[in-house]
């Protein structure tokens, strides 16, 4: 076990465009592209005739100065008869260990149109892939209207973190606090509404097959 002691300063906001560089970056797309090409033993002026892209494109793709968007990878597996999972699978099949740093995540509202959100969420395993569950932060502000219900398929588990929230599950309303904790089928209609700011850790999984 590692202790940190002392003070830091606190490290620079990552924006929403360096958090997604960094992330595609992990799958090694340019070493994956430069061995496929070198497999075919085909040159960078080569591939761009195939492809339609500059051999100065493709060689900072390679090089990893570039982060490809999918309608160029598209293209680049069309020319190497591969499918799109070749570049992010992981051949080496490491087992899953993934950590997400506190200035890594974003904050969303649950709906990118809704001027008053009901509550607002950040993804707390964003690169983690194949997860078996789904981990959110979740906040929750005191509204004066009603919540409306939702539901999707498989459970939900949410702990209680600060504040005090309402839960309505099958027409009975059940009141949270802090270290309060509840597990529940989500495929029935359920709604949250805070009673004071309140703030959870909520863990969703998918259906049992």
């Amino acid at each position: 076990m590692i202790v940190e002691t002392g003070t830091r300063e606190a490290a620079p906001q990552e924006t929403s465009e360096q958090t997604i560089t960094r992330v595609l970056s992990s799958y090694e797309l340019g070493n994956k592209l430069r061995m496929l090409r070198l497999r075919k033993k085909i040159s960078l002026v080569d591939l761009g005739k195939h492809t339609g892209l500059s051999a100065s494109m493709l060689s900072q793709l390679e090089n990893g100065k570039l982060v490809p968007t999918l309608p160029t990878l598209a293209r680049i597996a069309m020319v190497f008869d591969v499918g799109l999972d070749y570049f992010f699978a992981d051949k080496r099949r490491r087992k899953l260990f993934s950590i997400v740093r506190a200035k890594e995540r974003m904050r969303f509202p649950d709906r990118a149109d809704n001027p008053t959100p009901n509550y607002y969420f950040e993804v707390l395993a964003f690169s983690a892939q194949e997860k078996g569950l789904q981990a959110y932060l979740a906040e929750f502000p005191v509204t004066n209207r009603e919540t409306p219900e939702h539901y999707h398929e498989g459970a939900e588990f949410l702990f209680m973190l600060e504040g005090e929230l309402a839960i309505t599950f099958q027409h009975e309303t059940h009141v949270l606090r802090r270290g309060d904790s509840v597990y529940f089928d989500s495929s029935e209609p359920h709604s949250y509404s805070a009673r004071k700011p309140a703030k959870a850790i909520v863990i969703t999984t998918p259906p049992r097959l």
